[in-house]
């Protein structure tokens, strides 16, 4: 699901509370709209593993002037992500430890095919992928999301809730095994009570069916009852019936 983080801002503007605003973006940056200054958030961090189309292995913080002042007077102790040992290299173009090189030349690469297909097409397209995958979701299989609100629906996860009296660990276990399918956990309070279907970075139409038809013939092995094909069916007539993008790219 995604969060207002406009809004939140508002919120804290309004009451003229002094906490700093703290972003999670790593399944947002680089494929739904983010605006850091825009919205006034003071730190958010993302990976490199997302919408940024990497292996894991990068963390992207980025700082406001406001939480950079803070820093010095911070009572914390820290010691693996010290900003001032980064602050104190990172003018010259080193790091104060070993960096990873060839994360960071595929990341120049990932940012040039980001700048190709423009940020606003970028998000086009997530969010014309994300409704066939909803599509699937909702009206083939009968499911639910997560989100309680299509307000709240994510254009680069979509979380499957499973039915009473089914585990969504047991889905993504067999997914695995049985078809090299890999799909998210749920966590926290939802633990076993869904699986999400990631639709995220370098993705069209087809890519996004493997998984849909991928998930549903899981579901269908563990016992859950959804009509074989309903989910690759409705995103195909939703996907059809929608002019797709300008920037959607077949790589």
């Amino acid at each position: 699901m995604t969060s207002d983080v406009a809004a939140v801002r508002k919120a804290l503007d309004d009451a003229k509370h002094p906490a700093l605003l703290f972003v999670d973006a790593v399944s947002a940056l680089g494929s739904i709209d983010f605006r850091f200054d825009e919205w006034g958030v003071d730190m958010a961090v993302s990976g490199s593993q997302k919408g940024l189309m990497l292996p894991p292995g990068l963390g992207v913080l980025c700082t406001s002037p406001k939480a950079l002042a803070m820093h010095s007077s911070a009572k914390l102790p820290r010691c693996y992500f010290d900003l001032k040992d980064m602050l104190a290299t990172n003018p010259s173009g080193y790091f104060p430890y070993t960096p990873a090189i060839p994360l960071m030349h595929g990341m120049i690469e990932a940012l040039k095919l980001i700048e190709e297909e423009g940020v606003d097409n970028i998000i086009a397209r997530h969010h014309y992928l994300a409704c066939g995958a909803r599509a699937a979701v909702l009206e083939g299989w009968g499911l639910k999301l997560c989100a309680k609100e299509p307000k709240w629906y994510s254009d680069t996860v979509s979380a499957v809730m499973v039915p009473e009296g089914f585990n969504g660990a047991e889905v993504i276990a067999h997914a695995y095994k049985r078809y090299n399918l890999s799909l998210g956990a749920g966590l926290s309070k939802v633990a076993g009570k869904l699986f999400r279907i990631g639709h995220i970075g370098d993705m069209n139409e087809i890519h996004l069916m493997s998984a849909i038809t991928g998930a549903e013939m899981a579901m269908l092995d563990c016992g859950i009852k959804v009509k074989p094909g309903s989910g690759a069916g409705a995103a195909s007539e939703y996907w059809r019936a929608n002019t797709p993008p300008s920037g959607l790219l077949i790589r």
